[in-house]
């Protein structure tokens, strides 16, 4: 049977509980135990994947097909601990079991509350899987007193009530903010932040304060009188130079031997600690440093392209390589020459995204890196615009472009080798979408098999002729092309098992140019860096050398 780790946050949000509860979770591994992640969403949507990116960042994509909060992006990178779809849970899901078993006549006809209803709901989701791993680490999004995020915390203390004493903890993080006119770190927002928790009966047994300076022993005993905590768990987390480093800064500040006190677990397990050791040794002492340009349409907002930040991190570890990744708006090179703005990288990489706005910008992006032979990288969308660049100035269709685009205009403008996706095989059985289905959790999601052309790059990079990647996607190339563009050097050198759905595509005469229709960014982890970002890298080092 698990125990729980509830993780809240209060002051203000954006605080990194995500990054905590990750760096958490890798550390009670280097002890020894077993860990899954979980995060709990307040929000009505019934999971990111209908919303901007600009809302709440990217979405990551799990195995089983799950559009969910990019906080899981960090368990999975930190853990290796394949995330499901019962490990991202929002109100909106929730409410929306509850609807459901309410129309089919579950509750026989009984009144529908959120206590008890919506709490067992959550409960239930929260019971999954308990007896598969040691520590259940389940993060609460928001910030403690948010009206919507009651139902979970009032599920919680029920939760915690009814479990054998022992087994849940509650992990509170909160700001620590210091005022440089009077020269003090203030304790009175964490006050506040845990009196809160308390009046709806939580009380946390671990604190973890956020702060820019140290904090003396003298704040923490304070903190630990007045929040009732001892003070061997008020634990400090400073910024740090890169989230990485956070495994090791939470265990010199005793984060997981604040926990396993709190459990009763003693004596505790020593970790072993080299595998976050080797990493930071691999961060610190970079050889040398190569520019990559990511080329897309959420540039404003990091986050948005967050798994492929962290994968091109990756793949610098494993040339012992800085990466400098530069963002650029794709919408630029609709009114510019990308030349003067691509010409100081030594890659470019397109990443996935929807809709028309700035496609022309990304395929301007990629004649500049076919033409100049700069190693590209188009994923999804990217793969996609690769295509089309390809139909257009080598194939002869100089009006190609893609069925999203003609759908959002209202009109047929383009030649499309880009179709909607009618139908593919999910398993043992075929799914069917059509173009006026819902949105959400309507595209081909998930982790899918593809067959790789033997002696092709991509059979080289991933040493093998069958992969397995993870999809999000509702648009694919027109097989139907695929004659035409190979003859003008576009390889099709991966295919789903049926033969229907192209998934990758090179070009042999140049040094590193893949189109990928999966995202390989969400499977890549420091320890294990992706060999696609892996060799992408290499090959970015290699242009850099020829500068």
């Amino acid at each position: 049977m698990a125990r729980y780790i509830f993780i809240t946050g209060g002051v203000v949000s954006s605080l990194g509980k995500g990054l905590a509860s990750a760096a958490l979770g890798a550390l009670l591994q280097a002890r020894g135990y077993s860990v899954r992640l979980r995060k709990l969403d307040p929000y009505l949507n019934v999971d990111p994947g209908t919303m901007s990116p600009f809302e709440h960042g990217e979405v990551f994509v799990t195995d089983d097909g799950a559009e969910t909060d990019l906080d899981l992006g960090h368990y999975e990178r930190f853990t290796g601990v394949p995330a499901r779809k019962t490990d991202s849970i929002s109100s909106g899901r929730i409410y929306s079991n509850v609807l459901e078993k309410e129309r089919r006549g579950d509750y026989l006809g009984k009144t529908i509350q959120v206590v008890p209803h919506v709490t067992n709901e959550i409960k239930d989701y929260l019971r999954i899987g308990e007896d598969e791993v040691d520590f259940m680490l389940c993060e609460i999004g928001g910030t403690v007193g948010d009206i919507e995020g009651l139902p979970f915390f009032e599920a919680i203390r029920q939760f915690i009530h009814e479990r054998p004493r022992g087994e849940c903890i509650l992990l509170h993080l909160t700001l620590l903010p210091y005022l440089a006119a009077s020269g003090e770190l203030k304790t009175k927002p964490t006050q506040h932040s845990v009196k809160e928790l308390q009046s709806i009966g939580l009380a946390p047994d671990v604190l973890l304060l956020r702060s820019e300076h140290p904090i003396p022993q003298k704040e923490r005993e304070k903190i630990a009188l007045f929040c009732n905590v001892r003070k061997e768990s008020v634990i400090a987390a400073y910024d740090l130079k890169t989230i990485y480093e956070a495994p090791l800064a939470y265990h010199r500040e005793g984060l997981d031997q604040a926990v396993l006190d709190a459990f009763g677990i003693s004596p505790a397990p020593r970790p072993n600690l080299t595998r976050w050791e080797d990493v930071m040794d691999r961060m610190t002492h970079a050889e040398g440093e190569v520019r990559v340009a990511i080329v897309g349409k959420y540039t404003q907002l990091g986050d948005a392209y967050k798994s492929i930040a962290e994968a091109l991190t990756h793949g610098g570890m494993a040339n012992r390589t800085r990466v400098k990744v530069e963002w650029v708006d794709a919408e630029l090179f609709e009114r510019e020459d990308p030349a003067p703005y691509l010409s100081p990288f030594h890659a470019i990489l397109v990443p996935g995204g929807f809709g028309e706005r700035g496609t022309e910008g990304k395929i301007k992006a990629v004649e500049f890196a076919r033409t100049r032979k700069v190693p590209y990288l188009g994923i999804c969308l990217g793969m996609q615009m690769a295509v089309i660049e390809t139909a257009r100035n080598l194939a002869g269709v100089t009006d190609a472009g893609s069925e999203e685009f003609d759908h959002e205009a209202g009109g047929k403008r383009f030649t499309p080798v880009i179709y909607h996706l009618k139908e593919w095989v999910q398993g043992n059985h075929v799914v069917e979408r059509k173009v006026t289905d819902d949105k959400g959790g309507s595209m081909r999601l998930g982790a899918y098999s593809a067959h790789l052309t033997p002696g092709s790059k991509v059979a080289e990079i991933y040493g093998a002729t069958e992969i397995e990647e993870r999809h999000r996607h509702r648009y694919e190339v027109d097989m139907t092309y695929r004659d035409k563009l190979e003859a003008c050097g576009l390889m099709f050198s991966g295919i789903s098992p049926d033969g229907k759905l192209p998934e990758i595509v090179e070009i042999k005469n140049h040094p590193w140019f893949i189109g990928v229709q999966f995202h390989p960014e969400l499977k890549s982890k420091p320890f294990a860096p992706h060999p696609l970002f892996a060799d992408f890298v290499r090959a970015a080092v290699e242009a850099s050398r020829l500068v």
